[in-house]
């Protein structure tokens, strides 16, 4: 028989050439099955960077409760405890402490005062009744910035699931794609052994042989370099998913991905309203009432004062009381400019911050329109390879007909398996392409990425 193996070196040649991205094969006795949409629902809920900013939303959201508490009336609590041999300290004190004789002091040197143990217990109130809306702009910036870290918590935890997903498929085209390498070589070694076996007969020379060896030996490195990426995208995924480096997934193979067919208007309309987008607009609404709150110091500020002591000879004593109420008004008339000047500086920052926030809205416009077409080419690469690898696997079909019939060699067989395996590979990467693609456009255009799995609302 004049077949030889050698064209089989073809088969690893091309496989080696389709570069698998990394990929999760379960290790034995630890199985867990993982959907795509579990594994975006993993990284929404233990992903470092998600937990990070929910702790940053719960900062700004105390912030802004601590803002509204300064409207309410503040309560200082004082108690002290003083010696003094001052005359008109002690003078004073005696009276508070509702101790003082007139007789005694008549008959005393009030210039030579004995010592007077004193302690004052201070109960104070503050209610600010005005402060030129200084307070008000603070309140009303804190809630903006607590809606601006709400937004961009929703923005993390959507790009959170997105590099999941992105790291789920490329496991399952590692995969897949290690599977391929696997039956690739089992294909060889039995190559090898028929060669082997030709050889003993004297039907094949030894040195076909070798070289068919030499494939096999070419298959098993690339078997273990496709193991290893299998390794590295599981502990890329548990690195995704907040997991143990040493995890691992049982996954399915990848389905088709979802169509995109909506025209790129629709979602282009969705990204007006995008998480970070959202974010950058209530900061700049923040901003812009900095201007306000700058001006504050040229209105007069209004508070109301309530006051009542305890005087006694030892802390919290109580042989006198007295209690007073006050309005105070403070105006700062005149700072050098300084005020004027800082007013001016926040307004030219607004003025600022508006430009960006408008250049970062068209931006987000680009990226949509953008991610809208490169999901469209990636799903119609996948059409394409889809077709191919029908007619690839017909055609291999048809030639093992004829293989099996005597009317074509071994060589013929071997190019045709070579075609469905590249065609394969081809399908696959186009399939894990397209699903990526659509993940980043649900993204892009404002939209959890769970909407455009199969099964998902958009």
């Amino acid at each position: 028989m004049n077949d030889k193996p050698l064209p089989a070196a073809r088969v690893l040649l091309l496989l080696a050439a389709l570069a698998a991205p990394s990929g999760a094969r379960a290790q034995a006795g630890t199985p867990s099955p993982l959907t795509l949409a579990g594994a975006m629902q993993k990284a929404r809920e233990g992903a470092r960077e998600v937990t990070a900013a929910q702790a940053r939303q719960g900062a700004a959201e105390a912030r802004a409760s601590q803002a509204k508490g300064f409207r309410w009336p503040s309560l200082n609590l004082t108690a002290l405890w003083m010696r003094t041999n001052n005359p008109a300290e002690v003078f004073a004190l005696k009276l508070n402490q509702g101790v003082f004789s007139f007789p005694e002091f008549v008959a005393s040197n009030p210039n030579d005062a004995s010592p007077l143990n004193t302690g004052i217990t201070r109960a104070e109130i503050v209610l600010p009744l005005f402060t030129g809306g200084e307070l008000s702009g603070r309140i009303d910036q804190a809630k903006l910035a607590a809606d601006a870290a709400s937004g961009t918590s929703s923005w993390v935890a959507d790009n959170a699931a997105l590099a999941a997903a992105e790291a789920y498929v490329m496991v399952a085209q590692a995969e897949e794609y290690a599977a391929l390498l696997h039956k690739s070589r089992d294909t060889v070694a039995a190559h090898v052994k028929l060669a082997g076996d030709y050889a003993a007969q004297g039907m094949l020379v030894r040195s076909e042989l070798l070289r068919a060896e030499v494939e096999l030996s070419k298959m098993d490195d690339l078997v273990t370099e496709a193991d290893g990426r299998v390794r590295i995208a599981n502990a890329n995924l548990a690195f995704r998913l907040g997991a143990a480096g040493s995890s691992s997934w049982t996954l399915a193979p990848l389905p088709d991905p979802r169509p995109v067919a909506t025209p790129v208007d629709v979602w282009l309309a969705t990204a007006a309203e995008r998480a970070d987008l959202g974010s950058a607009r209530n900061l700049l609404a923040a901003g812009e009432l900095e201007e306000k709150v700058k001006k504050a110091p040229i209105w007069p500020k209004l508070a109301l004062v309530a006051k009542g002591e305890l005087y006694g000879d030892k802390p919290f004593g109580s042989t006198g009381t007295s209690g007073s109420i006050m309005a105070v008004a403070t105006w700062n008339v005149f700072a050098g400019g300084s005020d004027h000047a800082a007013a001016v500086a926040a307004r030219e920052d607004a003025r600022a911050g508006r430009e960006d926030v408008a250049r970062f809205a068209e931006g987000v416009r680009l990226e949509v329109r953008q991610a809208f077409e490169e999901a469209r080419t990636a799903q119609a690469r996948h059409e394409t390879a889809k077709k191919a690898l029908d007619s690839a696997r017909e055609a291999e079909r048809i030639t093992n007909d004829r293989f099996r019939a005597g009317v074509v060699k071994t060589l013929d067989l071997l190019d045709v398996t070579t075609a469905r395996r590249e065609a394969e590979t081809r399908e696959l990467v186009a399939r894990a392409d397209a699903h990526t693609a659509a993940l980043k456009l649900a993204v892009k255009a404002g939209r959890r990425p769970e909407s455009v799995l199969n099964g998902g609302t958009e």
